[in-house]
């Protein structure tokens, strides 16, 4: 497969010139009854809504050439079908597929990787019968009471995703059942998640791909030590999920375990077994099934090769158009619903940690930006603390809004006139219109310049089919992407110096707290920072 450098295809160079004189969103008239009808378009349940973006017809139509020489599209298939993605030319590298669509290819005959498929529909269902055996009885705890709680220990792509679904789908919960989440290695994280359950009636789900994990092993250890000291044997309430063969495939150690495969990326992974064990138990099995057919459909739907009918690619070149042609170097992800809090914070790892590269594939410098800085807070909330900033700060900050229609609980009443949905709703639009067309005013301080890109994504109701599709909508924008500016969107060698440094940082703490001082030979920057930290290795 051929990957061509960013700066080298011919559509970047026609995008350029027309970059000079951008669409003015302020333009008397522009945004039109038929702006916003022709900027718009439907996928599996979300209405993505772009005429608050500062492009037009000859931008899409230099859009869709670079999608279509860079062969955006093709590249995606062949990522679905099992091409070696995860990989640098010529040097050293994971060599791994990327196969994380593969959990979800349940649903066809004919699935895109079929080996994977298979595997995903076995783990599915291990899961199905595990879920089983807790519903009928079969699994129970000492004094013969059934689970209630189930707390997953992980960290990254072990913990933000599934933690965000989690969170995301709270409001379809099974009677009696709750879950929480332990990621920081602060040992406060989970003395303060451990100190409000029910031990008896809790299992521990740890999320490990190597089973080696630093950070995670050590609040297993918590996890286990805090079960013994209250009579309780783990084996019988830890479960495992990790690659089969490591460590952590251990069943005297662990009352179950689910596999994880190489050819999921952690940050790809919360419709594997990573997050459909937490999901499962929360939600219940069928409901698992709902949100892997809304990101299947997601899936097959960013196969289309018009960008006006694929959302994803469409996301994929606006955020493009915008960080590479407008200069625009972040972007805001901005969810009308309190029960997404956390996706902007799993769309922070998965985007950055996949596209904050500064090598091609071929192991050279880029000549161009790649992933911008990805943040973000749910409306109303955010409103109040850094509007400000995205409608009058000089940092513009292009922004994605994310919302519904109606309510999850539908426990509303109406006040002044309107329910808090639709207070909820208007503001999310009037903040679009706002950002784009800004407002004169003799007053400078009242002031808005507008002319802020901006899109909305719009949905009827977030349920698990619906944040299936959004997951996968947003995993294959970064995705996109990724192929447009040839970088490896599959590795993360990022993360890997600063758990080096840790390490050698750790021992001299541990030589420390054994010897009563950091040793001697001022040989390297890391002892020299300890002296300076004075940390000690104990209380």
């Amino acid at each position: 497969m051929h990957f061509k450098d960013f700066s080298d295809l011919a559509a970047v160079d026609q995008l350029q010139q027309v970059a000079g004189t951008p669409c003015d969103l302020t333009r008397p008239g522009l945004l039109s009854a038929d702006r916003f009808a022709d900027y718009r378009m439907s996928s599996c349940g979300f209405e993505l809504l772009y005429a608050t973006q500062r492009l037009d017809d000859v931008v899409l139509d230099g859009l869709q050439a670079l999608a279509d020489e860079a062969e955006l599209v093709d590249k995606f298939c062949a990522m679905k079908q099992g091409a070696v993605m995860n990989r640098i030319e010529g040097y050293e590298s994971e060599e791994r597929r990327v196969l994380h669509t593969a959990c979800r290819d349940i649903f066809r005959e004919q699935p895109g990787y079929p080996e994977a498929a298979a595997q995903a529909r076995q783990q599915l269902a291990a899961l199905q019968s595990f879920l089983q055996d807790l519903e009928d009885g079969t699994i129970v705890n000492h004094k013969g009471e059934s689970f209630t709680t189930m707390v997953q220990v992980g960290i990254g792509g072990s913990d933000l995703g599934p933690r965000a679904l989690c969170l995301a789908l709270t409001a379809y919960a099974r009677p009696n059942r709750a879950v929480r989440f332990i990621a920081n290695v602060d040992p406060d994280d989970a003395a303060a998640v451990l100190a409000g359950l029910d031990l008896s009636r809790t299992l521990v789900n740890v999320v490990s791909k190597s089973g080696t994990t630093l950070e995670t092993l050590t609040n297993e250890q918590l996890v286990r030590t805090a079960y013994e000291k209250a009579g309780l044997d783990p084996a019988s309430h830890i479960l495992a999920v990790t690659g089969e063969g490591s460590p952590m495939d251990d069943p005297e150690r662990y009352l179950a375990s689910f596999y994880m495969y190489d050819y999921i990326g952690g940050r790809y992974s919360a419709t594997s077994m990573v997050g459909a064990v937490t999901l499962g138990f929360l939600l219940g099995y069928d409901r698992i099934l709902d949100l892997l057919a809304g990101a299947h459909a997601m899936d097959q739907a960013a196969e289309e090769r018009d960008i006006r009918n694929n959302m994803p690619l469409m996301m994929a070149l606006t955020g493009i158009w915008n960080h590479n042609f407008l200069g625009l170097p972040t972007l805001a992800v901005l969810p009308y619903s309190q029960a997404l809090i956390r996706f902007p914070a799993h769309l922070q790892q998965c985007d950055m940690e996949s596209n904050g590269k500064f090598m091609t594939r071929q192991g050279n410098p880029v000549r161009w930006q790649t992933g911008p800085v990805v943040w973000g807070e749910p409306g109303t909330n955010g409103q109040h603390a850094f509007y400000q900033l995205l409608h009058q700060g000089t940092e513009i900050v292009p922004a994605e809004f994310i919302g519904f229609r109606h309510s999850q609980y539908g426990h509303d009443l109406e006040v002044e006139g309107s329910t808090s949905q639709q207070k909820l709703i208007a503001n999310m639009l009037a903040q679009s219109l706002a950002l784009a067309l800004g407002r004169s005013h003799e007053n400078p301080n009242r002031y808005f310049p507008g002319n802020r890109p901006n899109s909305i994504l719009l949905a009827d109701r977030l349920t698990p089919y619906s944040m299936g599709a959004l997951l996968a909508l947003y995993e294959h924008r970064i995705v996109f992407q990724g192929f447009c500016w040839n970088i490896n969107s599959f590795d993360q060698e990022g993360v890997q110096l600063g758990k080096v440094l840790a390490t050698r940082i750790l021992a001299e703490i541990i030589h420390q707290d054994r010897n009563g001082e950091v040793t001697s030979a001022n040989d390297s920057p890391e002892k020299d920072l300890l002296r300076q930290a004075a940390v000690s290795g104990r209380e």
